[in-house]
C-alpha cells in the first residue's frame, strides 16, 4: 500500500541564482525519473509542523537537461514562496513525481507561427520550448518549420532572468525572434531596448511580424492583468479562443502559479 510520501521526490537544490531581490532561479536533481514536455509545471511543496504546503511552477528547463530549473518571485505574504526563498543550494523540498499542465507548444492545428507574451517569470515555460527546439535543431531533429515570436515584459530588464541567453538564442537561429520590453525605464537609465508594457506591445509587433488568427497561435503566461488585455487584442485581429493558451501566474488576494 503506497503512502501519500511514495507520490514525492526529496528534490535538492544544486544551483541558486538571484536576480534581483524577490527574483531567483534555482535548480534541482530528483534523483528519479521525471519526464515532461515543454511547458508543464511541477508541484513543489515544503512540510512544515505537520502542515504540507504545496504549488505549481512551471518548468524552465528542457526535458534533454538532467536537473530540473524554476524562475521564482517573492509573493511577500504567499504562502509557499518566502519559503522557498530560504532555500539555498543543498537544501531539499517535495516536488511531486508526475508532472502536468497543457501549457505546450500546439503542433497539430497546423499552425506553425507561435506568438508567447509573457511578463517577468511568465517567461518560463517558453524557455523551456526554445531550449528543446534548438536542441532539436541542432541535432537534426528539428528543421525550423515551427515559428516562434517572443515578447517577454517586465519593469526593469535585470527581471527578465533569461534575457541573455534568450537574445543569444534568437541571433543565432532562423525560427526565433525575442523582443524583450521595459515598462519603467525611468528607473533602468542603461536599457536601450523596447520600452512599454508588453500587451501595449502586441499589435506593432503582430504587425510587424505578420501574425494574426489566421495564421498563428497566441499563447499568454504571467500577470492575469497583461492576459486579460493580451487575449482583448489578440480577439480583435482574429485569435479564437482555441487558437489562444492561456498560464495565468498570480490572482489578486490568492497565490496560485508562480513559475
Amino acid at each position: 500500500m503506497s503512502t501519500a510520501d511514495d507520490k514525492f521526490y526529496q528534490a535538492r537544490i544544486t544551483q541558486r541564482r538571484d536576480f534581483a531581490s524577490d527574483l531567483w532561479m534555482i535548480r534541482v536533481e530528483t534523483n528519479g525519473e521525471f519526464k515532461f514536455a515543454p511547458g508543464q509545471y511541477a508541484t513543489l511543496g515544503v512540510q512544515r509542523a505537520g502542515k504540507r504546503s504545496e504549488r505549481p511552477y512551471s518548468i524552465v528547463s528542457s526535458p534533454y537537461e538532467s536537473e530540473i530549473e524554476f524562475f521564482f518571485e517573492l509573493v511577500p505574504h504567499g504562502e509557499l514562496t518566502p519559503d522557498i526563498y530560504k532555500l539555498q543550494v543543498g537544501d531539499e523540498m517535495l516536488m511531486r513525481k508526475v508532472p502536468k499542465g497543457r501549457f505546450t507548444l500546439d503542433t497539430k492545428s497546423g499552425r506553425t507561427n507561435h506568438l508567447l507574451i509573457s511578463t517577468v517569470t511568465g517567461i518560463a515555460p517558453f524557455v523551456s520550448y526554445v531550449r528543446t527546439l534548438y536542441k532539436n535543431w541542432k541535432e537534426g531533429r528539428f528543421a525550423g518549420e515551427q515559428k516562434l515570436f517572443l515578447l517577454n515584459g517586465a519593469s526593469r530588464s535585470w527581471e527578465f532572468g533569461y534575457l541573455d541567453e534568450l537574445r543569444n538564442f534568437a541571433a543565432e537561429v532562423p525560427w526565433l525572434e525575442y523582443v524583450p520590453t521595459v515598462s519603467r525605464p525611468w528607473d533602468d537609465l542603461k536599457w536601450t531596448g523596447e520600452i512599454g508594457r508588453v500587451d501595449d506591445l502586441i499589435r506593432k509587433y503582430t504587425d510587424l511580424w505578420g501574425l494574426n488568427g489566421t495564421n498563428s497561435v497566441g499563447y499568454l503566461c504571467g500577470h492575469p492583468q497583461m492576459i486579460d488585455h493580451g487575449k482583448g487584442m489578440l480577439q480583435r485581429i482574429g485569435f479564437t479562443r482555441e487558437l489562444l493558451k492561456e498560464e495565468i501566474y498570480w490572482i489578486p488576494g490568492k497565490e496560485t502559479k508562480t513559475a
